[in-house]
């Protein structure tokens, strides 16, 4: 239960948990460990809800989760407000905010969802039933990186609809600005009622600064070819770590680390 600690690990998962071909195998007996001391592991993931219901049993989780990049938290432990909090813009009409930039800047930005089965197997990997769980979506709008030499329209576009572009490794993401996973960290903090709580933050991609920015101890997962130099970038100024082993071998590594120094923290 997050009332019950003022400690709480919140991970992306892409990336960061698992590597991308999704295995959860190296972060397994740390979640253990987390939970026999009781701080709550948060998933904190652009992942769809029905994506993260299928890992929260895998890892035998409990706590609340935030999906579609902050947009949405959902929890059998969140009872006042019957289990979800909703930040984000319905889908439907976030894709027609996408549109209307498309149009703006003269390309075609295409959504996800609008990808055959044979084009989202390519970017994301996943196949058969686990494409359909991806395309659960109903808070938020990720679309395929558009060329880099458009991201300043884009930008201009997303401040006149009242939305925010963040851009993850594979995607970006389309959200209203009241959504963020930094915005929900800290819903899911107001709803807990818990003064002074520190937040462990993991992420591995600029999609994950929001997460960042609003932790206290910020842990940063490089990939198999190394960091994302654009993230580091953005936190230059602002102390973190840098794991020293990829994706969830170092996710295991640095939240060990913190276990063995718990009453520092």
């Amino acid at each position: 239960m997050i009332e019950d600690s003022s400690l709480w690990v919140v991970s992306d998962v892409d990336g960061t948990l698992m590597d991308h071909s999704y295995d959860l195998t190296p972060a397994k007996e740390t979640i253990k460990k987390l939970q026999k001391l009781s701080i709550p592991v948060i998933l904190c993931t652009s992942k769809t809800a029905s994506e993260v219901k299928v890992i929260r049993k895998e890892l035998n989780l409990s706590d609340p989760y935030i999906v579609e990049n902050g947009a949405a938290i959902y929890g059998e432990s969140l009872e006042k407000v019957n289990g979800e909090i909703i930040l984000g813009k319905k889908y439907d009409d976030l894709e027609d905010i996408l549109n209307s930039i498309s149009k703006e800047i003269d390309y075609k930005l295409i959504p996800l969802n609008n990808l055959t089965d044979q084009e989202a197997t390519h970017l994301t990997g996943l196949r058969g039933n686990s494409l359909n769980l991806m395309r659960d979506r109903h808070w938020s709008m990720p679309f395929l990186n558009p060329p880099s030499f458009l991201e300043d329209k884009i930008n201009i576009c997303s401040k006149k609809y009242q939305v925010d572009i963040y851009k993850g490794n594979r995607m970006s993401h389309l959200l209203s600005i009241n959504s963020n996973k930094g915005k929900a960290i800290n819903a899911l903090k107001k709803y807990s009622n818990i003064q002074n709580i520190q937040i462990i933050g993991l992420g591995d991609s600029p999609n994950d600064l929001p997460l960042l920015l609003s932790s206290d101890i910020r842990i940063v997962i490089p990939g198999k070819d190394g960091p994302n130099l654009n993230l580091l970038d953005q936190l230059k100024d602002l102390e973190f770590t840098l794991a020293s082993e990829p994706n969830g071998y170092g996710w295991k590594n640095e939240i060990n680390k913190l276990i063995n120094n718990i009453k520092i923290i």
